[in-house]
């Protein structure tokens, strides 16, 4: 990405956030806090998220098999199936049935998979009246936008926008203000629309193979309507919305409201067999019973594939189809909350999931325009009710993505960069993704590499060439290394240890903050363990992080072979870095064989993980430093840390020793490693980072403490005050 391009995304992006950030912001973290409150009611919520993932994957496998299960059951209903390759090929097929009918007018129910085809503008090419019948989809076609979020397309809209919008559009006789004059007028219009309607489209969240049954989950009542009052209904869907049997839909319609709005349950649930069990509306005679035998009723189900069947093929895509866009993963996701969909969103899909649905639908360069939004900070994951991998298949994508580039003046960091990448990611990436070698170099020549980076001309190459914004300050290597100041100590190791352990030197600690891994060391000795310090490649994190998949295996394998004797002798691994505990315990699955994975995940602890460990086990408490007097420490966790499940372990021995902690409700703090240093994400990176950084000032503590890296930098640059690593704030002097 050259300098101009990567200026120009920055622009758009802080474009964005001025103009619609605001309301992203309120409504998404309001969604994504319903979501917390109402899946904590559920007793049973990971084992509804596990069944729901069990349905799905055995769907996707047996997919052809269900195809042809629900051509038969809507055939045997009285409607017709039709199997549309791509979305042109479903275009014609909808268009033929509009003009077999003399249809003026098409009423719709919200589909992202009608947005997918884009099948408004091919009808209204053919001289159909499309209307929208969804009120957040009405205003956007009022307002010819584009959604910016898969299950609230307008929730970049304030209230005053569309009042504006509807007043200048209509013309009403009293100017429209309130929300409830807003709904009211739209309902009116639209009311008027519908019933004059020759045909209705419809989406669904579901359709069962067993019966034909669709289901739609809506906040409205529109899609009822858009399904009953015209005679003729079409319903397109992607084929995998197929599910075996209405039983099945039960754990879905317990998740899918719950994660996308927090809502307990959506406001309507509608099962459909159509068309003999559709019922209808005869606007002629109010007194009618709503209901009938619906013989005279036309339906139409389009499936369709446009890719979807080659995504089932791909081991690395697959996942994307289990996906139930229910929008947890954008409303989870702090990037998101700060910009929505008009910059974290592609062609028709937004959010972490979009990543997986552009590229299989409308192709990697789709894709390619917003996958750096995704830092893989996995707070997603715990979110998605069917436990998608959305990180990595973000991660795969952008290492696609890095093979298709023609990249020039790559010599001036082949030198620099010996990664195993045979593709060409990029300058930008490339030197985020090699981030060890210059760690190493920049400690061998500290001091002076410090002064060096930091100096006026530096910064302004370095932006200029690899897009590394002057605004943030680079961190400062330490000329002895964490290992080196290991090997060099005076110390000698407890008698009859307890436990034996490798601390991991991690390139953050190695090369840079010393202190931290000095901390860790003197509280794991203080608390009866023998302790290691060897020297060790770094974990993979860096080049993963950039999409170089090849690198970030040689060296987890690199790691593997390092480690492997301690494994065997019986050591444990003790990480200061939440991102490379995650690494250990999560990506090396995907990245080295079973047999040398395994003891990473059996071994490896998070360093205030394992202390708590110790002293659940016996080890004294009291060794470790305790609050002079009371104070008050904000603390805060790393994403991978909370995705892990390991936060507690801090906030508990922090408490134990004596210290108020109080934390926060902030998705992730912005930084990320290397998203927060690249030109043209630093200003988003600030942004999300200031949600954080008020939430510490409202606390007004004593201290400030974090557990990660990238949230050290952050809390750094925001509050203009170094916060310390949870163990340098408890380890012994």
């Amino acid at each position: 990405m050259s300098e101009k391009s990567r200026q120009s995304r920055a622009e758009h992006i802080k474009h964005i956030m001025e103009t619609e950030g605001d309301a992203v912001a309120t409504n998404t973290r309001g969604f994504n806090q319903g979501r917390y409150d109402s899946v904590a009611k559920l007793e049973d919520y990971e084992a509804l998220k596990g069944r729901a993932r069990e349905i799905k994957e055995d769907a996707i496998e047996r997919l052809p098999e269900l195809i042809d299960e629900v051509i038969d059951a809507v055939e045997e209903n009285g409607g017709t199936v039709y199997i549309a390759q791509d979305a042109a090929d479903a275009n014609r097929y909808i268009a033929s049935v509009c003009d077999d009918e003399d249809a003026e007018r098409l009423i719709k129910s919200k589909s992202m998979t009608s947005e997918e085809i884009e099948i408004n503008e091919h009808l209204e090419a053919d001289g159909v009246d499309v209307v929208e019948t969804d009120l957040g989809e009405w205003v956007l076609q009022l307002a010819d936008e584009a959604p910016s979020h898969i299950v609230a397309p307008a929730i970049h809209k304030s209230r005053a926008e569309i009042a504006k919008l509807f007043n200048e559009r209509f013309d009403p006789e009293e100017e429209l203000e309130s929300a409830e004059e807003l709904t009211m007028f739209a309902r009116e219009r639209l009311g008027e629309l519908i019933r004059e309607a020759d045909v209705g489209m419809t989406g669904a969240n579901f359709v069962t193979a067993d019966s034909g049954t669709m289901a739609l989950v809506t906040s409205e009542g529109n899609a009822r309507k858009t399904v009953t009052v015209p005679d003729t209904q079409i319903a397109v869907a992607g084929v995998e919305k197929i599910v075996p049997s209405v039983e099945d839909l039960q754990p879905f319609i317990e998740l899918i409201g719950r994660s996308g709005t927090g809502q307990d349950i959506t406001s309507y649930i509608s099962l459909f067999t159509p068309p003999i069990n559709s019922p209808t509306v005869d606007f002629e005679d109010p007194e009618a019973t709503v209901g009938g035998t619906g013989e005279d009723r036309d339906f139409h189900l389009v499936l369709i594939d446009n890719g979807r069947m080659a995504m089932r093929e791909d081991d690395d895509l697959k996942e994307t189809l289990y996906c139930i866009r229910c929008s947890a993963c954008s409303n989870t996701c702090a990037n998101f909350q700060s910009v929505g969909g008009h910059v974290f969103g592609g062609e028709t899909y937004s959010g972490g999931i979009a990543t997986g649905w552009e590229a299989g639908v409308h192709g990697q360069d789709a894709a390619a325009e917003f996958n750096d939004q995704c830092t893989g900070c996995s707070r997603c994951v715990e979110a998605c009710p069917v436990e998608i991998d959305i990180p990595w298949i973000n991660t795969v994508v952008r290492d696609r993505v890095n093979s298709d580039k023609d990249v020039n003046a790559e010599f001036l960091v082949d030198g620099l960069t010996p990664d195993a990448e045979e593709s060409a990611p990029g300058l930008q990436k490339r030197l985020f993704g090699n981030f060890e070698t210059l760690a190493k170099l920049g400690s061998t020549f500290a001091p002076l590499s410090n002064w060096m980076a930091n100096s006026p001309p530096a910064a302004i190459a370095l932006e200029e060439i690899a897009g590394v914004d002057r605004r943030r300050p680079l961190p400062s290597f330490s000329r002895t290394t964490f290992v080196e100041w290991f090997e060099n100590r005076e110390a000698v190791p407890p008698a009859d240890p307890d436990r034996k352990v490798v601390v991991y030197p991690d390139l953050y600690t190695n090369y840079m903050d010393v202190e931290r891994g000095k901390a860790a060391v003197r509280a794991l000795e203080a608390l009866g363990v023998e302790v290691l310090v060897p020297s060790m490649p770094g974990s993979g994190r860096a080049p993963l992080s950039q999409g170089m998949i090849d690198t970030a295996r040689s060296k987890a394998e690199a790691v593997a072979e390092e480690l492997g004797p301690y494994f065997e002798a019986g050591y444990d691994v003790v990480v200061i870095e939440p991102s490379d505990v995650a690494m250990f315990t999560g990506e090396y699955e995907r990245l080295l064989p079973a047999e040398a994975f395994d003891p990473f995940a059996e071994n490896s602890y998070e360093i205030l993980e394992y202390v708590y460990g110790l002293v659940a086990n016996g080890a004294d408490l009291d060794r470790l430093r305790h609050a002079d007097a009371e104070a008050t420490v904000a603390y805060h966790s790393h994403c991978q840390q909370r995705t892990m499940g390991l936060e507690g372990y801090s906030r508990t021995i922090l408490e134990r020793c004596g210290y108020d902690v109080e934390t926060n409700d902030v998705e992730c703090c912005g930084m990320a490693g290397s998203f927060g240093y690249k030109t043209q994400f630093y200003e988003q990176s600030m942004d999300v980072g200031e949600n954080l950084a008020g939430q510490i000032r409202d606390v007004d503590p004593d201290l400030v403490v974090a557990s990660g890296t990238s949230c050290l930098d952050q809390i750094d640059d925001l509050l203009e005050e170094r916060p310390q690593h949870v163990i340098e704030l408890l380890a012994p002097k």
